[in-house]
């Protein structure tokens, strides 16, 4: 499977993406976790110790390796550079693994537009499309938040995308975006998460705004899962109903894609 998950920002898709992440892999499957946002919080969702995490150099930043593999310095205008780069090799020589998820941070473009022509994000591009259409492994994307991402077209190909909304009416309108633009861009399964959900009247408020998506399931807010966030800790809050939740979401993730 290959998923790419998304929503407004501050909506938990983060902690959703470590959740599906951890949990997969506790099933036995091959999980590559890879943080596309340019606010990169992933590592710590998944648990990783800050001294490892600080030790992870995106792949934007990697100013050799983006030599190396285009044949242009990052940064200098006007050079010429491949537009097809080697990338098979890095998901695997560039992440790092904990309990059982490798996790490949992809980094931000410090310079450059919107959708620029650089060497930067022609090697991220390549190595998204790699993952995406190549790997034999289950692939889960943390995309930047809102719908940018989908204008570059970086989540094309994908088996599904998820779209994380809770209780907030710019939320809704940010899913329905998405909803809009990814169909426009090709992606046929876009399935809808309502998180951190306090009340059975917010849930109905939720699927009424929504009511033209597919809701994929429901996750209510969780204390234990904030907590674990200011501990730096991975989202396990012994929370036997949160638990139940994200097993909830995968089993239906695994109902409709395979």
């Amino acid at each position: 499977m290959k998923l790419a998950v998304s929503g407004k920002g501050g909506v938990g898709k983060t902690t959703i993406s470590a959740c599906l992440a951890r949990l997969f892999a506790g099933q036995g499957y091959r999980v590559l976790a890879i943080d596309a946002d340019p606010d990169s919080n992933l590592a710590s969702a998944l648990g990783i110790p800050s001294e490892k995490a600080a030790q992870i150099l995106p792949i934007s930043r990697s100013s050799e390796l983006i030599e190396e593999r285009t044949g242009a310095k990052p940064g200098q205008s006007g050079s010429m550079f491949k537009l097809n780069p080697r990338v098979d090799d890095l998901p695997d020589s560039m992440s790092v693994e904990h309990d059982g998820v490798r996790l490949l941070v992809l980094g931000a473009i410090e310079k450059g537009g919107h959708g620029c022509i650089c060497p930067q994000s022609t090697l991220l591009k390549s190595l998204v499309s790699h993952v995406v259409l190549r790997r034999k492994e289950l692939v889960l994307l943390d995309m930047e938040a809102g719908i940018e991402h989908l204008g570059r077209g970086t989540a094309k190909g994908v088996d599904a995308l998820l779209v994380v909304a809770d209780p907030d009416r710019q939320s809704i309108q940010t899913a329905r975006t998405i909803d809009r633009l990814a169909r426009e861009t090709g992606i046929e399964k876009v399935l809808v998460i309502l998180n951190k959900v306090r009340s059975s009247e917010e849930e109905e408020l939720l699927r009424k705004g929504l009511k033209n998506m597919h809701i994929l399931g429901v996750v209510q807010d969780s204390p234990g899962v904030r907590l674990a966030s200011l501990k730096e800790a991975a989202p396990d809050p012994g929370d036997a109903a949160f638990n139940r939740q994200i097993e909830v979401l995968v089993n239906g993730l695994k109902e409709r894609l395979q």
